[in-house]
């Protein structure tokens, strides 16, 4: 149970006669300019990534709901200091 091409066509032309030809394009320009803005933002963000090794967390201490401030260790850095 899917949309049809019939019904694709009735629902475009209600949103057309409700927002118009001109506010559709610009909504999507605008949607578009939002989504390539993200991706890039997100390809910096992986860039500028340091190791999981050095980046420091905040974690919740369990017992007294304190904050902990520590270094997030890779498994291979646990093994080595064993």
């Amino acid at each position: 149970m899917g949309f049809g091409v019939t019904e694709l066509l009735i629902i475009l032309a209600i949103v057309l006669v409700l927002f118009g030809a001109k506010k559709l394009r610009n909504i999507g320009g605008d949607l578009g300019g939002a989504i390539k803005n993200f991706k890039t933002a997100m390809k910096e963000e992986e860039e500028n990534a340091p190791e999981a090794s050095t980046k420091t967390t905040a974690q919740l201490d369990e017992k007294s709901g304190a904050t902990i401030e520590g270094k997030v260790e890779s498994s291979s850095e646990k093994k080595e200091q064993v």
